[in-house]
Order: C-alpha cells, then sequence, then structure tokens
C-alpha cells in the first residue's frame, strides 16, 4: 500500500528521540512479507529520512506487530536500545494489545470469553479460523 509523507505525517500519535507510535490503518501492513507490498516501516523510514534530512539508513525498530486487516496503533522504535527495552516489555506483557470488534448486533456478554483456533496458510499468509481444537491450530481468546 502506498503513503505519501503526509499520510505518515497524520497518522503518528506520538514520537519523541525513542520512539513512534502510529495509527495503523485497516489493510496497511506493519512490516514487509512475501507480497512485496510496501510496509509502514519502510513507509515511516523513508518519511523519516526526508523530514529530518537525514543521509544513509534510517533505524526504525518495530516492537510488536498487528494484523493487516486490523487497525490500530503500533510501536516502533528509532533507537536499538529503545528496541531491546520496549520488545523486552511487550514479552513480559508489561505492554498488552486489546482487541475491539464494531459490530451490528449485539454480542455475548463480556464476563463470557470467545475461544478459537487459528491456523496459518503459508501459502497466501492468512489464517484460518476453526472453532474447535484443530491439529496445528493454536487457540486464540478474546
Amino acid at each position: 500500500m502506498q503513503n505519501s509523507n503526509s499520510n505518515i505525517a497524520s497518522q503518528i500519535i506520538y514520537e519523541d528521540n525513542h520512539l513512534l507510535v502510529i495509527n495503523k490503518k485497516v489493510g496497511q501492513l506493519v512490516q514487509g512479507d512475501k507480497t512485496g507490498d510496501e510496509s509502514l516501516l519502510d513507509s515511516i523510514k523513508n518519511f523519516i529520512k526526508i523530514r529530518d534530512n537525514k543521509p544513509g539508513n534510517v533505524f526504525l525498530g518495530l516492537v510488536h506487530r498487528i494484523d493487516r486487516p486490523t487497525s490500530g496503533l503500533v510501536i516502533y522504535a528509532k533507537t536499538s536500545k529503545a528496541l531491546s527495552r520496549l520488545t523486552q516489555m511487550v514479552k513480559n506483557r508489561e505492554i498488552k494489545k486489546t482487541y475491539w470488534a464494531v459490530v451490528t448486533k449485539e454480542m455475548i456478554p463480556t464476563s463470557q470469553r470467545l475461544v478459537h483456533y487459528l491456523k496459518k496458510n503459508e501459502k497466501n499468509n492468512k489464517a484460518i479460523v476453526f472453532p474447535k481444537p484443530t491439529e496445528g491450530a493454536k487457540e486464540a481468546i478474546l
């Protein structure tokens, strides 16, 4: 998905010397994959290079991912030290992802849990959802 520099600028929620938080739109690819589509990572690097008039490569590390069909906040580290610390925070679950769904009809009560099983299809780089345990599928709880 092609992004102009003004588009990236409008998606920045927070930025300092160590990190940058982007409001990712539905359909944007967080990091490169086998589709070859332009990723947010590459778009942001290009944006920073032009905006800050940086010679050479721009360091930008991806702290976590969210799926392409999902919108939401994504954290990128602007230094290797920040990347290491933020990645550890995600691993320790000090930084948590929360997914919200917009529905047209009333959903299950919030006190219940929705459990499905996800199995990745490597050929098309997508996950298949199963309602019950399936060989090779991982449990996904909402």
